[in-house]
């Protein structure tokens, strides 16, 4: 057993529930301090506390490995700043002084000689010559900001994540997951400009199939929280048999992401790995000027899902040519890719290339969509596009995805398309049963042979030109219908038609159980909630989340962060969870919907209205749902006394609806949401269902009259 190996094994591990269960109350301790509005603010002061006891972890493995190999260790982070000095300790400082020590530029320190504040010393610090961990940490703490008051709770939540041990890859991939689901909260339904983070499955396909070797460079430009670096530096790191191996590995894995919170945790997950100085910009790659990258700024190798479906700026934009300049950041990032393709081969001989996550819009729009394929055709060899199932991502995006995979071995001369099956024996993947990476084990023994089958085709340059750069391509009629293939093409559009009867049955009988709840009484909205009129005054510093509503009951969602100097109206209402916000002036178009526990804290005009629910008469599901329906829109639209349909509180007071016990109410939205999520599945899986049922009746035909296949 080697001395890391016997170090780490001595100290416990931190299981995922136990991780769980103590973010979980250091958050709830968080809510309690006046300072932070929301998760907006909980999320970072989380995460550095966090950074900061996952170094002292990490220094103390290592210097007891360096004790036990007779070296002398050079901390990063140095007495009396270190985690075990000033946070560990049961009776570590707490209260004001606990505050000033983190926050101050000058305090005096616990041996009482003055000294830099804890964030002073961390953003001070500077690695030897050539750089080291220091530089990563002043890098974080340069953007770090502490926004607890109460300097007891804080104390509060450092007892809590000192319980947390990091000491396993194991434990700060649970740490990444975690990480990323509470940064899912903050998003609105349409998952915040497209970005969202990349199952482990797809992460290792990718890296498996592109063979990023030692020598040559990776890079990810949108990398979140580093998946695809660590996977790139850990199959690399199998080559590494030399200390000046593991130092040309260093420098190799390069990554850029603009968020503070991925970008600190795509730090810490290269940090335990292994990697002494993880190359991280935090700023936003797209902020170059495109034609400026010459060849000593390429690289070998970029994987990467960048984000999409957001806007870039105007002054992002300026940096790529006029007739290629959008705001959509899919195509921006792909023309960035393409620029930073080596285009001569590297030190192993291999052509530059890239595997990329693209959305289906990239495949086949017009205008500069169109213009962008044609480059990656004209100018790259584009040989492979893998489609991935649509609920790949679930259930954070529907968006059906894809992913290129293309190098600079020449101009593309022909394409193959592979369909990643979905998941067997269900329709969709869920959060609770995802992809899993042994399912691309078929198109990864595929990759090497290329022979078209049931799930690959091909698909001539020559072709793509004509249909202006389309690569949103089906397998061939003559390919789809073929002998064999008849039972599997019944099996699926039975199952498809099965799946519809059975919701249209779960339809019928919610539609049969009103008939039951048509003695359930009638009440007013008047009678299960109260108007909240509370309003802030916005501060000038600080930073805030602003709501709206969309329309036909379809929810709140994130309208955008903004700092509240930019805040017009200083005078805002803060909204909570579970309350009913009402848009004053969309009121007639469906502007009512439940606020969710994402936007805690989120800030909206005095043209909205918020109403807090009697938790002991009405079930928020069975409201939120009942606010979708004609019924309710009915009683809506025949209000209002402008033609922007404006209303008043007292209006929304005078509403109706049927109000069963609570229990009933429960089972009503539970049996909706069934449904809805049913007929989602059905709409994702329409096509599917056309096709084999055009092919099952063709195939029935050809054999009943034992007519020639075409």
């Amino acid at each position: 057993m080697s001395p890391r190996t016997r170090a780490a094994s001595a100290a416990p591990v931190t299981t995922a529930n136990r991780l769980s269960s103590i973010v979980k109350s250091a958050r709830d301790i968080m809510r309690k301090d006046k300072g932070l509005n929301g998760d907006l603010d909980r999320l970072p002061m989380l995460t550095w506390i966090m950074f900061l006891k996952f170094l002292d972890d990490i220094e103390r493995a290592r210097e007891t490995e360096a004790e036990m190999a007779g070296e002398r260790f050079v901390p990063a982070i140095e007495a009396p700043y270190r985690w075990r000095d000033w946070a560990s300790p049961d009776d570590g400082i707490t209260g004001e002084a606990l505050i000033a020590f983190v926050n101050n530029e000058r305090v005096v320190l616990p041996s009482g000689a003055p000294g830099a504040g804890l964030f002073a010393y961390l953003r001070g610090l500077q690695g030897a010559n050539g750089g080291d961990r220091r530089d990563v940490i002043a890098t974080v703490f340069r953007g770090a900001i502490n926004r607890m008051i109460n300097g007891y709770l804080l104390r509060d939540v450092i007892n809590k994540v000192d319980e947390i041990h990091f000491e396993s890859s194991d434990e700060i991939h649970t740490l990444g997951t975690l990480y990323e689901s509470m940064l899912r909260e903050m998003r609105d339904a349409a998952g915040d400009s497209g970005e969202f983070y990349t199952p482990r499955p797809v992460v290792r396909f990718m890296v498996e199939v592109t063979e990023p070797t030692l020598g040559e460079t990776v890079l990810d430009p949108a990398c979140g929280t580093g998946g695809f670096l660590v996977e790139s530096y850990l199959r690399m790191l199998r080559s590494a048999a030399t200390v000046e191996d593991r130092q040309l590995l260093e420098s190799a894995i390069l990554g850029g992401e603009a968020k503070p919170l991925p970008y600190l945790l795509a730090q810490m997950n290269l940090l335990l790995h292994g990697m002494d100085l993880p190359r991280i910009s935090p700023g936003n790659s797209l902020a170059v000027r495109v034609s400026e990258i010459g060849e000593r700024d390429r690289v070998d190798v970029i994987l990467t899902n960048p984000p999409f479906g957001g806007e870039e700026e105007r002054g992002i934009q300026d940096g790529f040519p006029p007739d290629r300049q959008t705001a959509e950041t899919a195509l921006l990032f792909l023309q960035l890719i393409m620029r930073k393709l080596r285009r001569r081969p590297g030190p192993t001989g291999q052509p530059s290339r890239a595997a990329v996550v693209v959305p289906n819009g990239t495949l086949f729009g017009a205008g500069i969509a169109e213009r962008v394929r044609r480059d990656l055709i004209e100018e790259f060899n584009l040989h492979t596009v893998v489609r991935l199932p649509g609920s790949v991502f679930a259930p954070y995006t529907p968006i059906p995805t894809n992913i290129l995979f293309f190098d600079t071995r020449g101009r593309t001369d022909q394409v193959w398309f592979y369909q990643q099956p979905g998941p067997e024996g269900r329709q969709r993947y869920t959060k609770t049963r995802p992809i899993t990476f042994a399912e691309f084990n078929a198109c990864i023994s595929w990759w090497s042979k290329r022979e078209a089958g049931a799930n690959a085709w091909v698909v001539s340059a020559e072709d793509l030109r004509r249909q202006a750069y389309n690569l949103d391509q089906s397998p061939p009629r003559a390919e789809a219908v073929r002998p064999g293939t008849m039972s599997e093409a019944i099996k699926s559009a039975g199952r498809h038609a099965r799946d519809l009867l059975g919701t249209l049955d779960d339809v019928h009988e919610l539609a049969a159980s009103s008939a039951a709840r048509a003695g359930a009484p009638i009440a007013t909205f008047e009678s299960i909630m109260t108007q909240r009129k509370e309003f802030i005054r916005i501060s000038d510093d600080s930073e805030y989340k602003r709501c709206r509503v969309r329309l036909r009951g379809q929810g709140v969602v994130l309208r955008d962060v903004v700092r509240g100097a930019d805040v017009k109206t200083k005078s805002q209402q803060q909204c909570r969870p579970g309350e009913l916000l009402v848009a004053e002036i969309d009121a007639k178009l469906g502007g009512f919907a439940i606020v969710p526990p994402d936007l805690e804290g989120a800030i909206v005009s005095s043209h909205y209205f918020l109403f807090e629910l009697d938790d002991t008469k009405v079930e928020r599901e069975y409201l939120g749902y009942f606010l979708r329906t004609r019924a309710f829109q009915e009683q809506v639209s025949a209000q209002g006394s402008t033609n922007y349909a404006s209303i008043r509180p007292a209006q929304v007071l005078a509403y109706q609806m049927p109000l069963p016990s609570l229990p009933e109410q429960a089972r009503i939205a539970q049996q909706v949401g069934a449904i809805l999520q049913r007929l989602e599945s059905l709409r994702a899986n329409l096509a599917d269902l056309t096709s084999d049922a055009e092919q099952a009746g063709e195939l029935a035909l050809a054999e009943a009259f034992e007519m020639p296949r075409t």
